[in-house]
């Protein structure tokens, strides 16, 4: 398997060089006058069309237009019918990168095996490298989870954790929260256990209050995935623990977030710096649990770079997946932006390739 990740790293580094100097063969020293040139774009610059039949003059934005043809260029290209209305998709404000994209001095290492950097104002992919490629996600997994949680449950549901939930049926160096079969807990708490602690005990205990079974809360789970568009996911399991049929990309995760982040819920939650759960036992006894984000960031470990804020976001670590994190993070101006790095080969490349990508979202 590490001789695996070796060729597939090399092959990633080599491409990645050979996209670099294509680039830089074709455009020199361009790259700032196409930065200029789009910032006076996204500054109001109109194209007036005149009507020939009834003289009508329209102004259109350019930046809209051209975003638009671009958009349903590339999903036509790469999705299903099924996910388009008339003049092409619905939701025209997503980031889109059919290509390996360096808009941003990105400092970071080649050594992971997706990361991209997505401006939500601007509906532009920052930084793009291998998004589109089938990856492991992990327990990133666990934000689909949440999303479906929050939009079929109720979070004053109390739950009982059955015997699949339970701790003792996960293995001993499984990410949880301690459950065990027989407790009592609302969907509330199990959500922060889920995206804080990282709990996969949590994430069953969800899957089967919400659909009955893990297996059926599973096919809600790439039912709704394809609704967002993310037709390079399958998921097996609501928690990312390891299965070779069990893959999203870095571009699928973006748009999951993307959806999750527009919930007040689950953004409170990933916000939050501890939660403290009441559990009442199967004899009656309540116990506390008190659980704290696994990324560094939220945990004070490692730093953003100057003028950065990282609002939240959820990491994901398994020996095949290597070490993934997804944030939502806002530079100094308030300006919103996805951050996603996947398949770092340790903790410290991780957070070194994040930090790259969010030093790219500095004024």
């Amino acid at each position: 398997m590490s001789s695996y990740r070796e060729e597939e790293a090399q092959k990633r580094r080599e491409r990645i060089e050979k996209n670099r100097q294509k680039r830089s063969r074709r455009h020199g020293n361009k790259k700032n006058q196409k930065k200029n040139h789009r910032r006076q774009i996204a500054a109001g610059i109109c194209l007036v069309l005149i009507a020939a039949a009834g003289g009508g003059v329209y102004a259109v934005s350019m930046q809209h237009a051209q975003k638009n043809a671009e958009m349903i260029s590339y999903e036509k290209a790469n999705y299903s019918g099924s996910v388009f209305s008339a003049d092409g998709l619905a939701a025209t404000s997503l980031c889109v990168a059919s290509e390996n994209t360096d808009e941003i001095q990105y400092s970071g290492t080649t050594d992971v095996h997706a990361a991209g950097l997505f401006d939500l104002n601007g509906a532009n992919v920052l930084y793009s490298n291998q998004i589109h490629d089938r990856l492991y996600p992990a327990s990133t997994t666990k934000i689909l989870t949440a999303l479906l949680a929050l939009e079929k449950g109720n979070l004053s549901d109390v739950v009982t954790v059955g015997e699949n939930a339970a701790a003792s049926s996960f293995p001993a160096d499984a990410s949880l929260c301690g459950l065990q079969e027989g407790d009592q807990l609302t969907l509330e708490d199990l959500l922060y256990g889920l995206l804080l602690s990282s709990g996969n005990d949590a994430a069953t205990a969800i899957a089967e209050h919400i659909s009955g079974s893990e297996e059926a809360f599973v096919e809600e789970m790439n039912a709704r995935a394809k609704e967002l568009m993310a037709v390079n996911t399958h998921f097996t399991n609501p928690h990312g623990l390891h299965d070779d049929n069990h893959y999203t990309t870095a571009y699928d995760l973006y748009l999951i977030f993307n959806t999750c982040i527009q919930n007040e819920e689950f953004m409170k939650v990933i916000e939050a710096k501890s939660y403290t759960a009441s559990i009442k036992e199967a004899d009656g006894s309540v116990r506390t649990e008190e659980w704290k984000p696994t990324n560094y960031y939220a945990r004070g470990i490692v730093n953003a770079p100057d003028g950065v804020t990282v609002v939240g976001g959820k990491t994901g670590t398994t020996g095949e997946a290597g070490y993934c994190l997804i944030l939502l993070d806002r530079n100094s101006a308030d300006h919103p932006y996805i951050s996603i790095v996947m398949g770092a080969g340790s903790r410290d490349i991780l957070y070194q390739n994040m930090n790259a990508l969010l030093e790219g979202t500095q004024n």
